[in-house]
Protein backbone atom coordinates (compact mmCIF):
# COMPACT_ATOMS: atom_id res chain seq x y z
CA UNK A 1 0.00 0.00 0.00
CA UNK A 2 1.16 3.53 -0.75
CA UNK A 3 2.72 5.60 2.00
CA UNK A 4 1.73 9.19 2.66
CA UNK A 5 3.95 11.92 4.07
CA UNK A 6 2.39 14.91 5.81
CA UNK A 7 4.63 17.87 6.67
CA UNK A 8 3.50 20.81 8.80
CA UNK A 9 4.34 23.81 6.60
CA UNK A 10 2.89 26.78 8.49
CA UNK A 11 0.95 27.60 11.62
CA UNK A 12 -1.11 30.76 11.20
CA UNK A 13 -1.79 32.92 14.24
CA UNK A 14 -5.11 34.59 14.88
CA UNK A 15 -3.23 37.92 14.77
CA UNK A 16 -2.12 37.12 11.19
CA UNK A 17 -5.70 36.30 10.27
CA UNK A 18 -7.56 39.13 11.96
CA UNK A 19 -5.07 41.75 13.13
CA UNK A 20 -6.44 43.48 16.22
CA UNK A 21 -10.08 42.92 15.26
CA UNK A 22 -11.06 39.22 15.49
CA UNK A 23 -14.75 38.51 14.83
CA UNK A 24 -15.00 36.61 18.14
CA UNK A 25 -13.18 36.84 21.46
CA UNK A 26 -10.30 34.37 21.33
CA UNK A 27 -8.22 32.61 24.00
CA UNK A 28 -4.58 33.36 24.71
CA UNK A 29 -3.44 30.54 22.38
CA UNK A 30 -2.34 32.39 19.20
CA UNK A 31 -1.24 29.29 17.20
CA UNK A 32 -2.03 25.58 17.28
CA UNK A 33 -0.25 24.05 20.30
CA UNK A 34 -0.48 20.45 19.01
CA UNK A 35 1.79 20.56 15.95
CA UNK A 36 5.15 22.12 15.06
CA UNK A 37 6.36 23.55 11.76
CA UNK A 38 8.58 20.95 10.08
CA UNK A 39 6.95 18.04 11.91
CA UNK A 40 6.51 15.06 9.59
CA UNK A 41 4.24 12.04 9.58
CA UNK A 42 4.97 9.12 7.24
CA UNK A 43 2.33 6.43 7.43
CA UNK A 44 0.03 3.90 5.82
CA UNK A 45 -3.17 5.92 5.37
CA UNK A 46 -5.43 3.17 6.68
CA UNK A 47 -4.92 4.70 10.16
CA UNK A 48 -4.43 8.18 11.55
CA UNK A 49 -0.71 8.75 12.19
CA UNK A 50 0.40 8.77 15.81
CA UNK A 51 0.76 12.30 17.15
CA UNK A 52 -1.40 13.86 14.43
CA UNK A 53 -4.25 16.10 15.53
CA UNK A 54 -7.42 14.10 14.82
CA UNK A 55 -9.38 17.24 13.91
CA UNK A 56 -6.76 18.30 11.36
CA UNK A 57 -6.54 14.78 9.95
CA UNK A 58 -10.31 14.70 9.45
CA UNK A 59 -10.07 18.00 7.55
CA UNK A 60 -7.27 16.89 5.18
CA UNK A 61 -8.34 13.27 4.77
CA UNK A 62 -10.17 13.92 1.47
CA UNK A 63 -6.94 15.24 -0.09
CA UNK A 64 -5.01 12.23 1.23
CA UNK A 65 -7.61 9.91 -0.29
CA UNK A 66 -7.54 11.81 -3.58
CA UNK A 67 -3.75 11.32 -3.85
CA UNK A 68 -3.97 7.66 -2.81
CA UNK A 69 -6.34 6.92 -5.68
CA UNK A 70 -4.17 8.64 -8.32
CA UNK A 71 -5.98 11.93 -8.22
CA UNK A 72 -4.17 15.08 -9.27
CA UNK A 73 -4.34 18.74 -8.44
CA UNK A 74 -3.72 20.51 -11.78
CA UNK A 75 -2.75 23.81 -10.13
CA UNK A 76 0.10 22.09 -8.22
CA UNK A 77 3.18 21.52 -10.39
CA UNK A 78 4.58 18.70 -8.25
CA UNK A 79 3.00 15.37 -9.12
CA UNK A 80 1.52 13.34 -6.23
CA UNK A 81 1.49 16.30 -3.83
CA UNK A 82 -0.78 19.04 -2.58
CA UNK A 83 -1.26 21.63 0.14
CA UNK A 84 -4.17 21.40 2.54
CA UNK A 85 -5.14 22.92 5.86
CA UNK A 86 -7.26 22.28 8.90
CA UNK A 87 -10.48 24.21 9.25
CA UNK A 88 -9.66 25.92 12.54
CA UNK A 89 -10.93 29.42 11.82
CA UNK A 90 -8.90 31.00 14.59
CA UNK A 91 -5.47 29.36 14.08
CA UNK A 92 -5.24 27.08 11.00
CA UNK A 93 -2.31 24.80 10.20
CA UNK A 94 -1.17 24.25 6.60
CA UNK A 95 0.14 20.85 5.50
CA UNK A 96 2.08 19.53 2.53
CA UNK A 97 0.77 16.08 1.61
CA UNK A 98 2.84 13.76 -0.57
CA UNK A 99 2.18 10.32 -1.98
CA UNK A 100 5.51 8.49 -1.55
CA UNK A 101 4.76 5.24 -3.35
CA UNK A 102 2.29 5.72 -6.19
Amino acid sequence: MAKIKITVVKKVSNKELYGDNPPLTLTDVPVCPRLEVGQEFVFDPSQIPEGMCPWAYADIQRDITHLRWSGSFPWIKEKNATLSCCSDGSRPVIFKIELLEP
